[in-house]
């Protein structure tokens, strides 16, 4: 498949004021943005394995069945929960008015925004277009999307589902490395979703912050999982070492880092080694399961924490196998116990190294994971429904799961989002078509009403007024 050839700058207010003048023209009513959910999810299912080979292609190497599980499960599950509850959410809803302004009505109508502007991010690079994509069409918007340029394959194959679909008056694909992104950050819309790093979206609401665009962020951060120790090592090893190696580590709410009991740090480690050896072998014998470094410049970002982690005299202690730079293939890494200083504890990890740090009281746990920036996920494991109450009650964070990782995500009725510094605002189901919708108040006054005689001299309805106010 040819990649997706750079969308000129030039080009990307004029595409954008075509999609809004289309929009202006003809508002997407029920029974269009149904059509066109169902369009999309065919096209796409359609096409899952061609997907599954293109984001192979464009990592080096990347499990087909991850990229089916994570890029092509998910987005046909969101898709059907939106076609489900669609024309229940597109419906005005009755509020009360209280007896002040009876007889009075009032209700709220969601109404679609315009065009939203989609920022995605390489690494679920399907996932993360079509999800906002497929939430703003269902509020009644038309989409310009910018995908990123690290997965340029994956590009070009949305661009052509894309066109495949939807009329390009409805929606339009920009394609290009960081300029085009900054410039496309820049443009007015009427909402604009990204998805990425913390450091990139500071840059992306400063620049939408000259149109007054409202944001969705969705960014990243130090997930934190909390192992207490009611908790079987064995099923807490089992389920972070499938959160933090799905897709070699490169998932915004992977866990970051391991607090765990002092006394069973090492059993701990075991119990991950035991995980990574049954599911890739001792030597990454199933390399096939096992997903690459998306590029040379992110496997030397990774690297460079290894290489400060051992300057610091840190142990770093690969799982299984060893590196080969050659394939960007970094193995399933341990650190034990690194300080603040070291700094793969200064930034998002986004790959497979996984620190894993003892604690000896749930009150310094709770304390570290407080002393850092607000997390995107965090994944308490205890039985003890007290235990848990007390670290949600002390914590916050984007989102949790509890007694395992990274499903929160999946499941359709929870908005997703983050807080401070991992992200601003929530989408999915619900929330993502509130947050793309103008959600208009609307109130209607009666023929006659008490209102119609607040008006001077005041003297004349004091009465009233000592009635009312109280």
């Amino acid at each position: 498949m040819d990649t997706a050839a750079d969308t000129p700058i030039a080009d990307l207010r004029p595409t954008l004021d075509r999609l809004r003048a289309a929009w202006q023209a003809r508002k997407p009513d029920f029974t269009q943005r149904r059509d066109d959910l169902r369009r999309l999810r065919a096209a796409l299912k359609d096409r899952l394995d061609e997907m599954a080979r293109t984001i192979a292609a464009d990592f080096g190497h990347r499990a087909l069945d991850e990229s089916r599980i994570a890029d092509g499960m998910t987005v046909l599950n969101d898709i059907d929960h939106l076609l489900t509850h669609l024309h229940s959410w597109m419906r005005p809803r009755r509020v009360g008015v209280g007896w002040r302004f009876w007889p009075g009505r009032a209700w709220i109508e969601p109404h679609p925004l315009g065009v939203v502007g989609v920022i995605a991010p390489w690494n679920y690079p399907v996932n993360l277009a079509l999800i906002p994509l497929a939430t703003a069409i269902a509020a009644g918007n038309h989409v310009y999307l910018k995908p990123s340029e690290h997965t340029p394959r994956t590009s070009a194959f949305l661009r052509d589902l894309l066109a495949e679909v939807f009329p390009p008056d409805r929606v339009a694909v920009a394609t290009g490395g960081a300029d085009v992104g900054a410039a496309f950050a820049g443009l007015p819309f009427d909402h604009l979703v990204f998805t990425g790093s913390t450091a990139v979206g500071r840059k992306v609401m400063a620049a939408a912050a000259a149109n007054l665009t409202p944001l969705t962020l969705e960014l990243g951060g130090k997930s934190p999982a909390i192992v207490c120790p009611d908790f079987p090592l064995e099923k807490a090893a089992a389920r972070i070492a499938t959160g933090k190696w799905f897709n070699g580590g490169q998932t915004c709410i992977a866990p970051d880092y391991v607090l765990v009991p002092a006394a069973q740090r090492d059993a701990f480690v075991a119990a991950l080694r035991a995980e990574v050896v049954a599911r890739y072998g001792a030597n990454l014998d199933n390399r096939e399961d096992y997903t690459r470094i998306i590029n040379a410049g992110q496997y030397a970002r990774l690297q460079g924490y290894l290489d400060d982690a051992r300057a610091r005299g840190i142990e770093a202690t690969p799982l299984a196998g060893s590196a080969d730079p050659a394939q960007r293939l970094l193995p399933p890494t341990v650190l034990l116990d690194p300080g603040d200083d070291a700094r793969v504890m200064q930034e998002e990890i986004f790959g497979p190294i996984l620190p894993v740090k003892g604690y000896h009281t749930l009150e310094e746990a709770i304390a570290y994971v407080n002393a850092h920036d607000r997390p995107l996920a965090l994944y308490p494991f205890s039985h003890d429904r007290a235990t848990v109450r007390r670290i949600l009650d002390a914590t916050l964070a984007g989102g949790v799961s509890i007694n395992d990782t990274l499903f929160h995500f999946a499941i359709g009725n929870l908005p997703f989002g983050g807080v401070g510094p991992s992200g601003m605002g929530a989408y999915h189901a619900r929330a993502g078509f509130d947050a793309m919708s103008k959600q208009l108040p609307v109130f209607r006054q009666a023929r006659l009403t008490a209102g119609d005689l607040l008006k001077p001299p005041y003297a004349k309805v004091r009465w009233l007024l000592d009635r009312i106010i109280r």
